[in-house]
């Protein structure tokens, strides 16, 4: 395996690859033939998904100064370096199912950066002050499944931030400087404790796309939100019981109906599921409910980032809480179709 990677390093030298594949490589350190002499000069994408890292070098940005995209997806990162904040190329950082606890400030020196995924890690917070306000590039910024109380307070000098997904962490407001972000076109904050929403969230017109899902708290809806699309998921599997109990809930003493695109959920129209999620699913009806103990099911019997997709589902199907794992159905329809719009509470 050692010597299979120092070939594939080195023609990457030698013929001047722009883009450089490690990923499956079970490295739990950075490769030192990456960092010897000049390193790669002319590198300008780095795939290492799916390894065992546990950091990054402090000469990376000295050693790949035209790094554009660099994918870390999957390995167990816990802090990234200062140095990162001197890849001054970079676009594209993707950071998520690690096991980031910090991200340090100098990541808002990334001047040129578009796309941040720090998906599925133990973020308790991000770095305060001006550091993540200084990303104007940023159009993409994937922040789900951490344990973020709060947002960033500079977040809305990200002026060209477009999608921003917190989903799955412990949020209880949504700021309200987020409505003066003016490109921001999807927001997405299910599965938080979200109690009430800024009552002008949704007054630009560039936002479009607003997902509140699984927020038990949240009782109702700002009146700006009125013309826009709001969004939930279904699991893709047929539901036997009422279909009247399932599509409405209350809010205070008004109930509220679902409209027809989210009742298509579940129907015989739908795709067949994956075999992966149909196994994901059985495995955790099998063990969770009734050992309630998935600790027995070592790594040999599943991929790590399977277990831990066992221990925590990507959500839970509005209709019957069934956990999804790989695969959702998201149905969209216009607020304004609904007996919510134009409620608000809090």
């Amino acid at each position: 395996m050692a010597s299979e990677l120092c070939k594939t390093i080195s023609e990457a030298k030698l013929e001047r690859h722009k883009n450089l594949f490690l990923n499956y490589r079970n490295l739990h350190h950075f490769p030192l033939e990456l960092l010897k002499d000049e390193g790669l000069q002319y590198l300008e994408r780095l795939y290492m998904k799916r390894n065992s890292l546990t950091t990054l070098p402090e000469n990376l940005a000295q050693k790949l100064p035209n790094l554009v995209e660099l994918y870390l997806h999957s390995n167990n990162i816990v802090v990234v370096p200062e140095a990162i904040g001197s890849l001054v190329k970079l676009q594209f950082l993707d950071l998520s199912d690690n096991a980031l606890e910090i991200v340090c400030p100098e990541i808002g020196r990334l001047r040129s950066l578009r796309h941040l995924r720090l998906a599925n890690n133990q973020l308790k917070y991000l770095p305060a002050g001006e550091s993540v306000g200084d990303l104007r590039e940023l159009q993409t910024l994937d922040i789900s499944t951490n344990r973020l109380m709060t947002l960033p307070e500079r977040l809305h000098m990200c002026l060209s931030l477009q999608y921003l997904t917190a989903d799955r962490n412990h949020l209880w407001s949504v700021p309200r400087h987020l409505c003066q972000l003016p490109s921001l076109n999807e927001l997405s904050m299910a599965g938080n404790r979200l109690a009430f929403l800024p009552l002008d969230l949704g007054r630009s017109r560039e936002l479009q796309y607003v997902y509140v899902d699984n927020n038990i708290h949240l009782k109702g809806l700002p009146s700006y939100l009125y013309n826009k699309v709001i969004g939930c998921s279904g699991c893709g599997s047929p539901i036997q019981v009422s279909e009247v109990k399932l599509l409405s809930f209350s809010s205070g003493q008004l109930t509220v109906f679902l409209p027809a695109e989210v009742k298509s959920i579940g129907t015989e129209t739908d795709h067949v599921l994956p075999l992966q999620e149909l196994a994901m699913r059985t495995l955790y009806n099998t063990y969770y409910r009734f050992l309630k103990d998935l600790n027995f099911l070592t790594p040999i019997s599943l991929p790590k980032s399977l277990l831990e997709l066992l221990h925590c589902p990507l959500g839970h199907c509005h209709r019957c809480s069934q956990p999804m794992f790989t695969i959702v159905y998201p149905k969209l329809f216009p607020l304004r179709e609904t007996p919510m719009a134009g409620l608000h509470q809090g």
